[in-house]
């Protein structure tokens, strides 16, 4: 499977908190019910391995990621625990390298054109952009992206259902990562159903905003 069109025809990636990896399995089939069938499950807590391991091992046909990470060690043990893309919070060179060297998908976080002409020069053409909102959001993303015009964007951190469509809608963004549906409070009580809704509301506008742009496309043909 292409990991990077999987994540690209999805267009969302949530970023996964668990405190208890009781819980991952059961927010997995949250997810995938409401229609997405990527997260990208971070190591913010000690329970982030084992949920990575157990959604890998139980729900193999979710395409699961570990996010931040910041060492080589890391990588190399959400690797073995099944991930199938890392994704770090800033530019970390040596965890870019061992995920190139071993043909990982990587995505390092990026806020400035330093960072990302160091992704540039290590062979990347998709980078994250973090933290999107409190960076400058979609004005900076297409500010940054003007003079790179080959390169693709997963923008996170303060995007929601609210500001879902206009991020979307800008065709050099192949997925918006976000924790709102599934935040915190709603794993730790178990609302699942609410996680479920979510997911689908996010899932449609993502096919609202690309059933749209299709439509302007066929229009001007």
């Amino acid at each position: 499977m292409d990991i990077m069109k999987s994540i690209k025809e999805t267009g969302i990636v949530p970023v996964v908190v668990l405190s208890d990896a009781a819980d991952a399995v059961p927010l997995a089939d949250a997810l995938a019910d409401g229609g997405i069938r990527c997260a990208e499950v971070t190591l913010r807590t000690s329970a982030g391995l084992e949920a990575i391991r157990r959604i890998c091992m139980e729900r193999p046909e979710m395409l699961t990621g570990a996010g931040t990470v910041m060492t080589v060690e890391q990588a190399e043990a959400c690797v073995q625990a099944g991930a199938r893309f890392i994704v770090t919070p800033g530019l970390n060179e040596p965890v870019m390298e061992y995920c190139i060297e071993n043909d990982i998908p990587v995505f390092p976080g990026c806020m400035d054109t330093y960072a990302i002409e160091k992704a540039i020069a290590a062979g990347l053409r998709t980078v994250k952009f973090f933290p999107a909102e409190p960076a400058g959001g979609l004005a900076m993303l297409k500010a940054l992206a003007g003079p790179y015009s080959d390169l693709f964007f997963m923008p996170t951190g303060g995007i929601n259902a609210s500001n879902l469509a206009e991020y979307t809608a800008f065709d050099r963004i192949i997925a918006v990562g976000g924790s709102w549906m599934c935040r915190a409070e709603l794993i730790e009580k178990g609302d699942f159903a609410e996680i479920r809704r979510l997911s689908a509301e996010a899932v449609s506008i993502v096919r609202a905003v690309r059933a749209g742009k299709h439509d302007e496309a066929g229009e001007g043909a």
